[in-house]
């Protein structure tokens, strides 16, 4: 089932904003093959949302949470659900 298609939200908090974060996140989320954004929230976090195969999002969600992000974060809450597939490439917000 790692090729079945969802739809991951992940809000990562920490020291995320300002710091190429979500440069970054588009970057692995493209070499994963993934669509979707990563966007700024106004209360510090920045919500990543992807949607393509189980196994490549499991991925994003696992180098979220890995030492190799720029700025510092310090949890990631998650959230799966079915994929809308409203999105075409990657986008920064």
């Amino acid at each position: 089932m790692d090729s079945e298609t969802v739809r991951l939200t992940a809000w990562a908090r920490g020291r995320v904003q300002g710091v190429g974060f979500r440069w970054w996140v588009r970057a692995r989320a493209l070499e994963l093959g993934l669509t979707g954004s990563a966007t700024n929230l106004r209360d510090g976090r920045v919500e990543v949302v992807a949607e393509g195969p189980r196994a490549a999002c499991e991925r994003l969600l696992e180098l979220l949470r890995g030492p190799g992000t720029p700025g510092r974060v310090s949890g990631v809450a998650e959230r799966w659900s079915e994929p809308r597939g409203e999105a075409s490439g990657f986008l920064e917000r």
